[in-house]
């Protein structure tokens, strides 16, 4: 497991050193890596560019490049993510019937389990936990947080009522 961590966080590297929030994420499939990806929501300026919804891209092109079917191929998959994955990318990999989630630090906002149990929303049981290697995803976090977002809106200045 720790090695499949570390290509994750790997990934969340790279989204750090685009501006991107950093999360990284690996699909594994029989043992092996059959997707990686991080965040590319800032460069695409496409909200859906979360790290899990580029590995599902890439399961499918897998699928599609080793005549698999995707639908019996989700169910084998171990998706592991540096950070709990978001209420959207949740209800996605729920949706797909992964085999289980894994991930590293909480995500205490918009997260799939600690904000709202998709799994309970969606009557669902695909295993999900979290905790691995949570202090260095939590690390690169704050690194990112530290800085200045270069895709966030512009701040409205508020005006004063007479």
């Amino acid at each position: 497991m720790d090695q499949f961590m570390e290509q994750a966080l790997s990934e969340a590297r790279v989204a750090l050193g685009r501006g991107e929030v950093p999360v990284g994420c690996v699909f594994i499939y029989e043992g092996k890596v059959i997707a990686k990806g991080s965040n590319y929501v800032n460069a695409t300026k496409n909200a859906t560019r979360h790290a899990e919804f580029v590995c599902i891209d890439g399961v499918l092109s897998f699928c599609n490049e080793n005549g698999l079917d995707h639908r019996k191929v989700f169910p084998k998959v171990s998706v592991v993510v540096s950070v709990e994955p978001c209420i959207m990318c949740a209800a996605a990999l729920h949706n797909l019937k992964v085999k289980e989630i894994l991930f590293g630090c909480i995500n205490d906002r918009f997260g799939g389990l600690t904000v709202l149990d998709v799994s309970k929303v969606l009557g669902s049981n695909v295993k999900t936990t979290g905790g691995f290697q949570k202090d260095l995803a939590m690390d690169l976090l704050k690194d990112f947080y530290k800085g200045e977002n270069p895709s966030a809106p512009v701040p409205k200045q508020k005006r004063k009522c007479n």
